[in-house]
C-alpha cells in the first residue's frame, strides 16, 4: 500500500503546468466531491447537492457559478459514484463541465469507519468566448481573437486520494489533467489558458460538550504557476442542527516567476448550514475581499442546498461530518 499511495502522489505532484484558476466555493467542505472525486461515497447515503456562487455581485463582468452533483455508494459501500455538472461564466468566458466519479473504497479497520479511496473522474469541458464583449485597448484587432476558435470541447479527467476516519480525514487531488493538451485554438490558449489543479485538504473533529463539536479544516490549491491560493476554515456543529463558522482565504505569492509588487488578495467568509430534517440542508456563505482592490466594495453571496435519500434497510451509522 505504501508503494502504490508514493506512486500515486508522484503522479499528482509531477504534472507540468503553465493560468486561470478553477471556479472556487466557499462551502465546499459542505461536500468534497467539488475537489476531489476520492470524496464520492463518503457518505454511504446518495444525495443531491448544489451551489450557485454570484461573486463581487453588481461588479461588471464578475464570475457567476452553478454546480450540481449528485453522488452515493454501491457494491456494499465498497464504490463510490458520482455525477457533476458546473458552470462557471466570468467576463466574456463562459465554461461548462461534466464529470462521472468512480471511486474505490478501501476499509481500514474491522468495522469499515475508517477508510482510504482511490477515486477518479472523467468528462469533457466546453469553452466559449464571446468576442462581442471584449474591448481593447488599441484599435488594432487580435488575429488570434478574429482568426480563431472561440468554442471548443475538451475531454478531462481528474484524479484524488481520501482518507478519513471518524474524527480526522486528509486528501490529495489533481483537476484538469487533460484540457491542456487538447487546448489547440490560439485565442482560447491565450486568453482562457488552462491548466492543472493540485488540492491538498485536511480537517478534524473536537468534541466541546454534548452538544457542541469544533470542525477546524485546511485546504492547500496550487496550480505551480499563479500564487497558492490557502484556505484555513472552522465551525461549531450546535445539537446536530446547525454549523456556524467561517473561511480566511489569502495566498502565497513569493514565487520565482511572479512580480515582487503584486498585492496579496485575502477574504473572509462568514457561514451558517442548518439541518432542516433529516433530509434536507440548506447552506449560506457571504465574502468580504480584505484588500485594497475595486472587488473590496462587492460582496459575494453563495447558496447551497443538499438533499439525502434515506437507506433501505441501512445499518446503524456514525454521522457524517466531514
Amino acid at each position: 500500500m505504501n508503494k502504490v499511495l508514493s506512486v500515486l502522489i508522484f503522479i499528482l505532484c509531477g504534472v507540468s503546468v503553465s493560468a486561470q484558476q478553477d471556479a472556487q466555493f466557499s462551502q465546499y467542505m459542505f461536500n468534497g466531491i467539488y475537489v476531489n472525486p476520492a470524496y464520492a461515497g463518503y457518505r454511504e447515503q446518495w444525495n443531491i447537492h448544489a451551489f450557485y456562487r454570484n461573486q463581487w455581485t453588481n461588479y461588471p463582468g464578475a464570475p457567476k457559478t452553478f454546480s450540481i452533483a449528485a453522488e452515493g455508494t454501491a457494491n456494499n459501500d465498497r464504490v463510490g459514484l458520482g455525477l457533476q455538472v458546473m458552470n462557471d461564466k466570468l467576463g466574456a468566458s463562459n465554461t461548462t463541465s461534466m464529470y462521472a466519479t468512480y471511486a474505490y473504497r478501501i476499509p481500514v479497520n474491522e468495522d469499515g469507519s475508517s477508510r482510504l479511496a482511490l477515486g477518479i473522474s472523467a468528462g469533457f469541458m466546453q469553452q466559449r468566448l464571446d468576442i462581442s464583449l471584449l474591448t481593447t485597448s488599441s484599435s488594432i484587432s487580435d488575429p488570434a481573437l478574429t482568426n480563431g476558435e472561440n468554442n471548443r470541447t475538451l475531454p478531462d479527467a481528474r484524479f484524488g486520494i481520501f482518507y478519513n476516519r471518524e474524527r480526522f480525514f486528509a486528501g490529495i487531488s489533481a483537476s484538469n489533467l487533460l484540457t491542456q493538451a487538447f487546448q489547440k485554438s490560439s485565442a482560447l490558449k491565450e486568453y482562457l489558458p488552462l491548466k492543472p489543479h493540485l488540492y491538498f485538504t485536511m480537517g478534524g473533529l473536537i468534541p466541546l460538550s454534548e452538544e457542541l463539536l469544533l470542525k477546524p479544516g485546511l485546504l492547500i490549491k496550487e496550480d505551480l504557476a499563479g500564487p497558492t491560493s490557502v484556505d484555513l476554515n472552522a465551525f461549531i456543529l450546535i445539537s446536530q442542527k446547525l454549523w456556524l463558522g467561517g473561511s480566511y482565504r489569502s495566498t502565497y505569492l513569493h514565487k520565482s516567476n511572479l512580480e515582487t509588487d503584486l498585492k496579496k488578495p485575502a477574504a473572509l467568509a462568514f457561514m451558517a448550514e442548518i439541518f432542516v430534517n433529516e433530509k434536507l440542508r440548506l447552506g449560506y456563505a457571504y465574502d468580504m475581499t480584505l484588500n485594497s482592490t475595486v472587488a473590496t466594495k462587492y460582496p459575494t453571496h453563495e447558496l447551497s442546498i443538499g438533499y439525502f435519500f434515506q437507506r433501505r434497510n441501512a445499518r446503524m451509522m456514525s454521522p457524517r461530518y466531514f
